[in-house]
């Protein structure tokens, strides 16, 4: 575009090979972000790449649906000189709440001591006891699976095993476990026992396509859980890690194996610790030759850290508002973020852009940063707009993800270990003590025995009953009280 005009002929493309080296869709609410991500996912699955969606908002499942023109679209394309054609992408539909879809699982095992911690939002001391926890598992063949494996086991750790614990890890706080304990609790309200746990998602099941040889569009539905941004970020960390850890090194691909695009990258970074920040930092940074590029979208670029912001080879920034002195700064921050144009002036642009328009600068061939261009952009070729209850239902039932991961394996876990060995316990005191008691028992029975048989004797009874009589008698003549055996005997002199 030149000013408000569109130029004809004047294409943007984006070069596939280099769709690897990450991107930024940025710009202020209703400016065209999430129809820019509907635009590029299309084409991506179009060439045969794979295709990862957070969707938080709710807004991109229309993918998978046919778009349908109107007058405006015909308009938008009539500018651009590019016919409009409806189509539809194949789609699988994820969650990782309660939400319909293929239930994208882990145990706690796999997201480790660290990111466990910064689910559970506790502090330093806490995240070593979380540690040791994990440790101990691991020594004693405790696998931590779920929530309730994690339970039982703080609760065997302060309990029968606490001598143990503080014999080779030192003295654990009572008040700490408690509070771990709770937040654990906590994390079960909220909906989290319905992650944890098996089968694991296998994220090799990402790299899938459809019958035609398209990339498959993978549509993580997390709308329900976006007052949860612990529990999303800390997701998103982990599923980062796991595809770093699993997928081979590729180096320099025509064209990358998968493309995520994070939507509202800031819930990410925002709760993010330093130790985090630094793991994620390194993760972007190294992932690309994994042949994985990671789009971050978000409303300001500001929102992204420096060192993550760096990485990002391809930037489509939409229109930002000035409403506030804090906006102009922003909007000037920004403008220095991209290649500065003999065109344009940057920072004027950023606010006076319509929906639908966008600055973009990505990466050429050769690896090169490209001017910076002014662009009007084509319209989805799929529904703008969420699907319907039935169409939902209608891509789960014929989904064969669907009936390999919405099922529930329970099988032997530190739970069930732990739950055997305090019963195992139990029984054998229960049996020491019924051993003891049968012990005193017979013990009492024999002192009685032998009591019964002196006192069952006619002379030893004699005996005592003759002591008990003189005693007697000898306390009444004390006080002067006179028997009659006192009498009788005065009568024999």
């Amino acid at each position: 575009m030149q000013g408000n005009e569109v130029v004809p002929g004047c294409p943007i493309k984006i070069p596939l090979a280099t769709l690897n080296r990450h991107g930024l869709i940025a710009g202020a609410t209703g400016t065209g972000k999430t129809k820019t991500i509907q635009v590029i996912s299309e084409c991506l699955a179009e060439n045969g790449i794979p295709v990862l969606l957070m969707d938080v908002k709710g807004d991109l499942s229309g993918i998978a649906a046919c778009g349908k023109s109107n007058p405006k679209i015909e308009d938008r394309h009539h500018k651009i000189g590019l016919p409009f054609t409806e189509d539809q992408f194949a789609s699988e539909l994820l969650s990782i709440s309660t939400q319909p879809g293929v239930k994208m699982r882990a145990t706690v095992s796999e997201f480790g001591p660290v990111l466990f911690s910064k689910i559970l939002g506790i502090n330093e001391t806490q995240e070593g006891i979380v540690s040791v926890v994990f440790r101990y598992c691991d020594q004693k063949g405790l696998p931590l699976l779920d929530l309730k494996d994690f339970k039982k086991t703080l609760n065997y750790i302060s309990g029968e095993a606490k001598a143990e614990i503080e014999a080779e890890y030192g003295a654990i706080s009572n008040v700490s476990m408690g509070t771990i304990l709770r937040k654990v609790v906590e994390l079960e309200q909220q909906g989290a026992d319905t992650f944890f746990g098996e089968p694991s998602y296998e994220v090799e099941d990402l790299l899938r396509f459809d019958s035609n040889g398209r990339g498959m569009i993978n549509i993580l539905r997390v709308s329900d859980i976006q007052d949860r941004p612990k529990m999303f970020s800390t997701f998103m960390l982990c599923l980062l890690a796991e595809i770093y850890n699993l997928f081979p090194e590729e180096g320099d691909l025509d064209q990358p194996k998968l493309v995520m695009f994070i939507d509202e990258a800031h819930l990410i970074f925002n709760e993010a610790s330093k130790a985090l920040m630094s793991q994620l930092e390194t993760i972007i940074k190294l992932i690309r030759s994994k042949g994985v590029g990671i789009f971050f979208c978000t409303q300001n670029p500001q929102d992204i850290p420096e060192a993550v912001l760096s990485q990002l080879g391809l930037k489509v920034q939409h229109a930002l508002r000035a409403f506030t002195a804090n906006d102009r700064k922003d909007i000037k921050k920004t403008a220095e973020n991209y290649p500065i144009s003999e065109f344009y002036k940057t920072d004027e642009v950023l606010t006076s852009m319509g929906i639908g328009e966008c600055l973009v600068t990505a990466l050429d061939e050769k690896g090169r940063p490209t001017p910076l261009a002014h662009t009007f952009l084509r319209a989805p070729r799929s529904r703008m707009d969420v699907l319907t209850e039935d169409e939902i239902e209608l891509i789960i039932s014929s989904s064969t993800m669907v009936r390999k991961y919405n099922r529930q394996i329970d099988r032997e876990s530190a739970y069930e270990i732990l739950t055997e060995k305090i019963t195992s316990a139990q029984k054998t005191a229960e049996e020491d003590e019924s051993t003891k008691s049968d012990t005193r028992s017979k013990s009492s029975a024999k002192e009685k025995s032998t009591l019964e048989k002196v006192t069952s004797n006619p002379m030893i009874k004699q005996v005592g009953n003759t002591f008990i009589r003189e005693v007697t008698r000898g306390l009444l003549g004390v006080l002067g009280v006179k028997t009659s055996s006192t009498r009788k005997k005065s009568s024999w002199f």
